[in-house]
């Protein structure tokens, strides 16, 4: 009978171990966030940009794996690409056309606008789109909030669906933007004319609807198995918006 017990006992000593590696990689994983959302937005000069996002994406992916979530459980598994790439093409090329929809209407024509654009030349409009925001905003961003962080809250979006860890992580991705939304209504004419350029609601907004978007894009995860889908639909709505404002400001 003792050692009956003794063996029904092992399984769930490994399940707390196993528990509790997982949420010292979560309390790592979300120190190494704080300490890269302000490196990143207040510290390192704009070059830094790519290399130090691409950086701390890897670093997040070893602190996953140290907590028990490999490729499969990041979003990142590799064996069946052709779901995730094909509904991910499929985001992109919707976003293209209600962009370009968008940029043919002259009531919707201002949200576009954005002076961050109207001094960049066409190098520095390809750079923004091609390197910048995939391999310095996207890649961290859905590894991060889509991959790594619902996978130690407790649950892959590309794998099993649970409120927690879509909700943890959403909430994450919404105080993220705390920084980056600061000066977006002295940038974007649609904003300042909606509010006014008063900067705290514009922040209160920013992270709200972040939350949304992270919950929405947890969505598409799960639709597509994997992160590679929300990387295609998020450098499609980041690149491209960024790509209409260059064209309309010129």
């Amino acid at each position: 009978m003792a050692s009956t017990a003794a063996v029904s006992a092992r399984p769930l000593r490994s399940r707390v171990h196993l528990r509790r590696r997982r949420l010292s990689a979560l309390g790592v994983a979300v120190l190494v966030l704080v300490v890269s959302n302000i490196m990143s937005n207040r510290v390192l000069p704009a070059p830094a940009y790519v290399p130090w996002n691409l950086s701390v994406a890897v670093l997040l992916l070893f602190v996953a794996h140290l907590g028990g979530a490999g490729p499969v459980a990041v979003g990142l598994g590799i064996r069946y690409w052709h779901r995730p790439v094909g509904i991910g093409l499929l985001l992109t090329a919707g976003v293209a056309l209600i962009f370009g929809i968008g940029m043919a209407i002259p009531a919707t024509r201002d949200a576009f606008l954005d002076s961050r654009a109207a001094t960049s030349g066409l190098g520095v409009m390809l750079y923004q789109v091609l390197v910048r925001i995939p391999l310095g905003t996207v890649v961290l961003e859905e590894v991060a909030f889509r991959g790594v962080l619902p996978a130690l809250f407790g649950a892959s979006p590309a794998i099993r669906w649970r409120w927690g860890p879509v909700l943890g992580a959403s909430a994450l991705f919404g105080l993220w933007h705390i920084l980056p939304s600061i000066g977006i209504a002295s940038g974007n004419r649609a904003v300042a004319d909606v509010l006014g350029g008063n900067q705290l609601v514009t922040t209160v907004l920013a992270v709200l609807s972040m939350v949304a978007a992270g919950v929405l894009m947890c969505a598409l995860a799960r639709l597509g198995k994997g992160i590679k889908t929300t990387m295609l639909l998020h450098w499609a709505t980041n690149s491209l918006g960024f790509v209409a404002a260059w064209l309309l400001l010129q």
